[in-house]
């Protein structure tokens, strides 16, 4: 496998492959954790679909940045970031998804789509627990737990924080 690709800002015709590849990460990374009922859902797609499209499109996200990775025209990754959302505000960078295929994991992607959308500047994550290798990943990119943790849509997220770029 060659470790060549793009990053680039998604436009309106990305958002099928956006959802496609949201999904296929999900089932792969949370089956066993998230009920088959849900990472199964024959919508599961199509709201993750309606859920790019608004991002991408609609003016009330325009503080957002997502940036998706590409290979020979085909997306590997995608990553979105914006402004701290919940009761935890600080820093005000949040990295909302970060998804790269399983078979392009160790490619330099998922570094490459985490820069592109935080850049150098102190921000916020959630991350699932247990998911030992995006924490992992996430810790080798200068993130920290920082004892917060929450259950979100049945899932336990666990806070990390990084002060600013390592």
């Amino acid at each position: 496998m060659t470790s060549m690709f793009a990053i680039r800002r998604p436009v309106a015709e990305d958002v099928a492959a956006m959802a496609r590849l949201q999904v296929r990460s999900w089932q792969e990374t949370y089956r066993g954790t998230v009920p088959d009922s849900v990472l199964d859902d024959p919508e599961f797609v199509s709201r993750r679909e309606r859920m790019w499209t608004s991002l991408i499109t609609d003016p009330r996200y325009s503080t957002s940045t997502i940036a998706v990775a590409e290979r020979h025209g085909e997306m590997i990754g995608l990553a979105s970031s914006g402004p701290s959302m919940g009761e935890h505000t600080e820093p005000a960078l949040q990295l909302y998804t970060l998804y790269v295929r399983s078979t392009d994991h160790g490619s330099g992607a998922g570094a490459a789509l985490l820069e592109a959308v935080l850049d150098e500047h102190p921000a916020q994550l959630w991350v699932a627990d247990p998911n030992p290798r995006a924490q992992a990943f996430y810790r080798k990119h200068g993130f920290n737990f920082d004892g917060i943790a929450q259950v979100d849509d049945g899932i336990r997220e666990l806070r990390m924080v990084r002060s600013a770029a390592s």
